[in-house]
């Protein structure tokens, strides 16, 4: 099995992602949040730069709908030594979706053709696709399809739900295991719900042999879900050791932050965003959580959890 770390903006930085392998690692492949802009900016850069990915197998993801834009960056990313890129077709966010990128692409299958078209015949790295299932109905899928097996795609990472959907109700698997069925010359990775060791098998148990999968919010809520469904190591934290594990990483990118950005603000503004994942690991309380989104200063933060944590 490999498993990749998904692309969470704002959340699995490099920061995050050099942390995270220091502390927990069997992460097989790590995705950068997507870049968008035709010369990347500082914030864009930090993601992508060797010295912040040392000993990292990163793949950088592109958001964009013009072959233009999509092969500067790749062009730039070249330069910087990757061999691979990834296409964002899977963001369900409005403000995404109104500008026909991300899953907002999937809308317009007939100009994301001649897009895909395009940049295979001219970029100079490998391509990538994450990818949801559709817009409105599951029955856009087989269009999809069809478009999909046209390209050399490297990897075809697919969540299956709609774009309507975002990240509710219980993935279309029927859905993955069509494509299985379907790109048997292309690689496919899994993507969607699986939080635990359970909800791994039950979504394996629907498919064909699943070799490839990507953890997102899973992760955040439990680093050690990589190690449990490759090793059987424990769920939660359970000894003295787990917990001063977890403190360290924690530690790490909270000094991370502390480096790189100006002011308390900025800072406690990501760690507060993770916290709306790790408080499952930890167990916190409403409590002590909002204690946590409270505080205002970095030192009042560290103080409040050396109390809790």
């Amino acid at each position: 099995m490999q498993i990749y770390l998904a692309p969470m903006e704002g959340i699995t930085t490099f920061i995050y992602r050099n942390a995270f392998a220091r502390h927990y690692g069997e992460i097989d492949k790590y995705f950068t949040p997507f870049l968008s802009n035709k010369n990347l900016n500082y914030k864009e850069l930090n993601e992508v730069l060797p010295e912040h990915n040392k000993g990292l197998t990163v793949v950088p993801q592109i958001l964009a709908n013009q072959a233009e834009v999509f092969l500067s960056i790749a062009s730039e990313l070249a330069e910087y030594g990757y061999r691979e890129v990834n296409l964002n077709l899977g963001c369900p966010s409005g403000t995404v979706v109104a500008k026909k990128r991300g899953a907002g692409f999937l809308s317009i299958p007939d100009t994301l053709d001649a897009f895909l078209e395009e940049i295979f015949n001219k970029c100079p790295l490998e391509i990538s696709i994450k990818t949801r299932i559709g817009m409105e109905s599951v029955g856009e899928w087989e269009t999809l399809l069809a478009i999909y097996m046209k390209y050399p795609i490297k990897e075809l990472i697919v969540h299956p739900r709609l774009q309507k959907e975002f990240y509710d109700g219980t993935p279309h698997v029927e859905a993955f295991r069509t494509a299985q069925e379907t790109l048997r010359a292309i690689p496919l990775c899994y993507n969607g719900n699986i939080v635990s060791r359970a909800s791994y098998d039950t979504v394996a148990g629907e498919l064909m042999p699943v070799e490839r999968i990507m953890l997102g919010r899973g992760i955040l809520a439990a680093p050690t879900l990589p190690a449990i469904l490759k090793t059987q190591s424990p769920e939660t934290l359970s000894n003295t050791d787990d917990l001063k594990r977890f403190r360290d990483f924690h530690d790490e990118i909270l000094a991370g932050y502390i480096e790189l950005m100006s002011g308390d603000q900025p800072v406690l503004f990501r760690m507060k965003e993770l916290w709306a994942y790790m408080r499952q690991y930890t167990g916190l309380t409403d409590k002590q959580i909002k204690q946590i989104r409270k505080s205002k200063k970095i030192d009042e933060y560290r103080s409040i959890i050396a109390g809790i944590c």
